[in-house]
């Protein structure tokens, strides 16, 4: 569903978000399309339409987001909350591994969300290694 958003609340996500997912931190020119407007509650469990609730995600993230706001742990196997962008810190919940290839979590709510959220999934990490072939690094951008 398409979210009206006006003109400077968009520029806030963008300087918030950088044109980047926040959750697997992929960035509009290396995902090919635009990015799209998360509700991080999202509006079918009462959430709104403005900054403290949004941000910016790559579709594939957003698609397997969908309506959830938590998830199991794989670790613990126990329900956590999932990243809120606007709350959480990234690299409090998250950190690259030592290639550059897959996101790890750190804390329950970071696994929860990358097992949630698949951000490791094989076409992310085909692509990841296409980037590292360029050059990118995580965080580089």
């Amino acid at each position: 569903m398409a979210v009206y958003l006006s003109t400077a609340l968009r520029q806030r996500l963008v300087e918030a978000d950088d044109h980047r997912c926040a959750y697997c931190h992929t960035s509009q020119a290396n995902s090919g399309s635009p990015m799209v407007v998360d509700h991080l509650l999202p509006l079918s469990k009462g959430g709104v339409t403005v900054f403290a609730n949004l941000c910016f995600a790559c579709y594939r993230c957003n698609l397997f987001k969908g309506s959830q706001v938590e998830a199991i742990d794989p670790l613990r196997g126990e329900m956590a909350l999932l990243f809120h962008a606007r709350r959480d810190r990234w690299g409090e919940h998250f950190t690259w591994d030592e290639a550059g290839l897959r996101i790890l979590g750190l804390t329950p709510v970071g696994r929860a969300t990358v097992a949630a959220l698949n951000m490791n999934n094989d076409i992310i990490l085909d692509a990841r290694r296409n980037w590292i072939r360029l050059g990118w690094r995580p965080g580089a951008e």
